[in-house]
């Protein structure tokens, strides 16, 4: 099975920011190691958005060594590209084509204004498999745990 752990940027990254990132990515996904033995690792950059965080654990699991230490890599690119991936409060939802994001507040005022609705497609960062990744991480708000929040049916 694939683990993930998905981390939402608070905006757009640029593709300078993206190519950065994703170069920093790649060399923590090859060195990535729990108890001194190598992860499989791998990571990805979706929406120039979304970091992605990939693990084989049919190879190695996780410890908690590793995990912090994958947040902390996280937390020196979160540094260097001034962004905010730890707010979880933060919803990603799509415009369109483009991918926004809003907070709690601002999720409840653009549903109460009509601007987003029941079906509007939103990411559900807490899956945590790729096969998850592939059949829920985008769903309709009403088929989300933030339309349980706001009593979307």
């Amino acid at each position: 099975m694939e683990r993930i752990w998905i981390y939402q940027s608070d905006r757009e990254l640029s593709e300078t920011e993206v190519g950065l990132a994703n170069n920093k990515l790649q060399e923590f996904a090859a060195q990535w190691k729990a108890h001194g033995k190598e992860l499989a690792a791998r990571a990805e950059i979706r929406y120039n958005r979304f970091i992605i965080l990939f693990l084989n654990e049919s190879v190695e699991a996780a410890s908690g060594c590793s995990i912090d230490s994958s947040v902390r890599f996280l937390k020196a690119i979160e540094n260097e590209l001034g962004v905010n991936l730890f707010d979880r409060m933060q919803t990603a939802y799509f415009d369109g084509d483009q991918v926004k994001a809003a907070s709690r507040t601002e999720l409840e005022a653009l549903l109460s204004a009509g601007e987003i609705n029941q079906d509007t497609l939103v990411f559900d960062n807490t899956v945590q498999s790729s096969e998850e990744l592939a059949k829920r991480w985008i769903v309709p708000i009403k088929d989300s745990w933030q339309g349980r929040m706001f009593n979307i049916s």
